[in-house]
């Protein structure tokens, strides 16, 4: 059974930092792309980053040069550095697994608030 379980979401700052876990069970999990997504409220999901099982990184326009997405595949776990916070970049982050042809899941969500 696949679980995604994520942490490092909280309140804020503008112009703050947070680094968000995401640590996958019940997988191989070198053989996922991993991705992030945030919900604002009234708003669809959107990705943020992903990463994919070679370590290739996609972002959004909307964080290119202040989000970093990683990945330790010794811990199972993704990452998504975030600096330089925006009060738009509130949301609930979500982890997403993808094993390409096959399954995808989703983590519960940690929410991050950026005050202004």
């Amino acid at each position: 059974q696949v679980q995604l379980v994520e942490s490092g979401g909280g309140l804020v700052q503008v112009g703050g930092s947070l680094r968000l876990s995401c640590a996958a069970s019940g997988t191989f999990f070198s053989f996922n792309t991993m991705g992030w997504y945030r919900q604002a409220p009234g708003k669809q999901r959107e990705l943020v980053a992903q990463i994919t099982n070679s370590g290739t990184t996609t972002y959004a326009d909307s964080v290119k040069g202040r989000f970093s997405i990683s990945r330790d595949n010794t811990k199972n776990t993704v990452y998504l550095q975030m600096v330089s916070l925006k009060p738009e970049d509130t949301g609930v982050y979500y982890c997403k697994l993808i094993r390409p042809g096959q399954y995808e899941r989703w983590g519960q969500g940690t929410q991050v608030t950026v005050s202004s």
